[in-house]
């Protein structure tokens, strides 16, 4: 008899396994109880913080598991190796980088950090407590433009001059320094897989900042999100499969999860 087949599971959070408007998960549940009882991994991948991922990785039951955090800009270690904080910051940095812009470009950008708690809270959703996690940035600034498609093209490709990506996710666009979800994967399943050879990659997300991620597994997983667009058809890399879920948010992510563990080996 052949061994169980080991997943890692990689995971977007807004409008993958939380929803997009609730946040909530509890559609989810069944497939985060079979992932625990059977020993496969859960790494959590956001646009969110540190300090908001640590609750929700808690939460969910795999604080034992790294987390990628501000779009892959920085990852979360496990509770039981460094604590909740990440281990550097290039925030102010890139909020200079930011500031120093020209002002017609700058002045058409607001991000995180421009606003109040209470205004992240009214834009996102969040409580009051989660919005001021939020705000705690280490790598990365989320943020809105209210110019014009021409200008913001022009807005990418100033801050590109001066080393700064912009990612488009399914509620704002996030400026780091570099790193990418899909990089963060990469760099994680190789680390695991010097323990697992024959390990099954898989990822869930359902925003444009989800697809290096979602080609970068064995089996990557689209989840519809209401909210937006979505995302057109891509290809996976080769050897790699793309799905597409039936049910938006956390009960597509439950019925795709359970899916892959219920099939045969």
């Amino acid at each position: 008899m052949s061994a169980r087949r080991s997943f890692i599971v990689f995971s977007d959070l807004d409008g993958t396994l939380l929803d997009h408007e609730t946040y909530d998960f509890d559609a989810a549940r069944p497939a985060l109880a079979r992932l625990r009882a059977e020993g496969h991994r859960l790494i959590l991948a956001s646009s969110k913080t540190a300090a908001e991922v640590a609750p929700i990785r808690q939460t969910v039951g795999f604080s034992d598991c790294p987390a990628i955090v501000e779009n892959g800009a920085g990852i979360l270690p496990p509770e039981h190796e460094a604590g909740d904080e990440p281990v550097a910051s290039g925030h102010q940095r890139l909020m200079r980088t930011l500031d120093a812009l020209p002002s017609e470009l700058r002045r058409h950008f607001t991000g995180f950090s421009d606003w109040s708690a209470e205004e992240v809270a009214a834009r996102t959703g969040l409580s009051m407590e989660a919005a001021a996690r939020a705000k705690q940035r280490a790598f990365s600034e989320p943020g809105l433009w209210n110019g014009t498609e021409e200008g913001y093209a022009d807005f990418c490709a100033a801050l590109k001059e001066n080393g700064v990506t912009v990612q488009k996710g399914g509620r704002f666009a996030t400026l780091s320094f570099g790193g990418t979800k899909g990089a963060r994967v990469d760099e994680l399943v190789a680390r695991y897989r010097t323990e697992d050879e024959a390990l099954v990659s898989v990822a869930l997300g359902d925003a444009p900042n989800d697809v290096a991620m979602l080609q970068s597994v064995d089996i990557g997983i689209v989840i519809p999100n209401p909210a937006h667009a979505g995302l057109a058809p891509f290809a996976p890399v080769e050897g790699g499969v793309i799905r597409w879920a039936r049910l938006p948010g956390p009960e597509g992510w439950n019925e795709e999860i359970l899916a892959l563990l219920n099939a045969p080996e």
